[in-house]
């Protein structure tokens, strides 16, 4: 065991402060990562604030996140494919059973053992996890992921989270080139849904309830822009979907964007409302159209889509901050005021 510096928050109320926390050595299996870039997860503050404490209760001391970028500097003797110097990313998950059927069909995001990067019961350690606003970490190699060379490394933080979690449920749904795709909300997930159906060859159509970021879905790659709260503007896209992305984690009309949907088209959900939605079985039957949810995705999954995101030059629109001014960042991250994504580059953290 090594000690590394970190930031944790010790309390719901308490800011994020300088800390070290423990890491383990390396077994056989296992990569240390010098991590260089994390990013800024709205589920970060959730559980900072303990706010999703009746589905996942933080356990203090925390150390958030999950968007991990580095560069290996140690691995254990069994490690294959991976070397020192290499540069890779640790998303949401760390380790998992790797024998129930979720893991055997590349679905390790659904194994009723996974072990999540951080606030998850330690193995190796006792406690629980902790993670990437840190130096380092460690973790078992199937677990690590390969950074394309040619894409900034702050920007392919997110895609850790935010990417795959937009990316799955698009490509899961079929081919849909020449498709016509809806992104609902224009925010950390929102804007890398645009990227990757526009990518895939769909006509976008972003809806928003804010006009003025009418431009920025355009410019993000969306063909058409949809301001929800116009009746008119609803009422004349009705039934003309084929599949529409719902990244709105606040309450909302559901219904309204069901019924944006043809015939056997799919709604799906990203986002995370804290309660429940009010369904309509008809806007359902009629035109058996179907509502699901999509929760990140496997590593296999993973690996693909930071592999497209090499090939098309596909990262995130971030921000690059100091670790010292994290705090700021979550308040501003409350307020959605950031395009569209905070990546801490953690060489800031060198100065504590």
């Amino acid at each position: 065991m090594y000690k590394a510096k970190a930031y944790s928050a010790d309390s719901a109320t308490s800011p994020l402060a300088s800390t070290q926390i423990p890491r383990r050595n390396t077994t056989e299996r296992d990569v240390q990562i010098e991590i260089l870039f994390c990013g800024i997860c709205h589920s970060d503050l959730h559980q900072v604030r303990n706010e999703w404490s009746h589905i996942m209760p933080t356990v203090y001391p925390i150390v958030p996140g999950h968007e991990i970028v580095g560069r290996v500097t140690g691995i254990g003797a069994e490690v294959k494919r991976f070397k020192p110097g290499d540069m890779v990313g640790v998303g949401c998950l760390v380790d998992s059973d790797h024998t129930c059927p979720s893991c055997r069909n590349n679905l390790e995001q659904f194994c009723p053992n996974m072990t999540l990067t951080y606030n998850s019961p330690d193995k190796h350690l006792g406690g629980v996890t902790y993670g990437g606003y840190s130096e380092s970490i460690v973790v078992d190699e199937h677990f690590v992921l390969h950074i394309p060379a040619n894409l900034d490394l702050a920007g392919v933080a997110p895609l850790l989270c935010a990417g795959i979690t937009t990316y799955s449920p698009i490509r899961r749904w079929g081919d849909i080139k020449g498709k016509k795709v809806g992104v609902v909300g224009l925010g950390g997930l929102g804007h890398m849904g645009v990227k990757f159906a526009r990518a895939f060859g769909a006509h976008v159509v972003v809806f928003t309830r804010s006009p003025g970021k009418k431009e920025d879905a355009l410019r993000l790659g969306a063909q058409e822009v949809i301001i929800s709260t116009d009746p008119e503007e609803m009422q004349k896209a009705a039934g003309t979907f084929d599949f529409i992305l719902d990244t709105v984690a606040a309450d909302h009309d559901i219904n309204a964007y069901i019924n944006m949907l043809g015939g056997d088209g799919n709604i799906t959900l990203v986002g995370a409302p804290e309660t429940p939605l009010a369904v309509s079985a008809f806007a359902l039957l009629f035109g058996r159209r179907s509502l699901s949810g999509s929760l990140i995705g496997g590593l296999k999954e993973t690996q693909e889509m930071l592999d497209f995101c090499g090939q098309h030059d596909i990262t995130a629109d971030v921000e690059v901050i100091s670790i010292q001014q994290v705090n700021e960042a979550y308040e501003r991250l409350a307020n959605s005021d950031v395009k569209y994504r905070f990546s801490i580059d953690m060489a800031s953290l060198k100065a504590e």
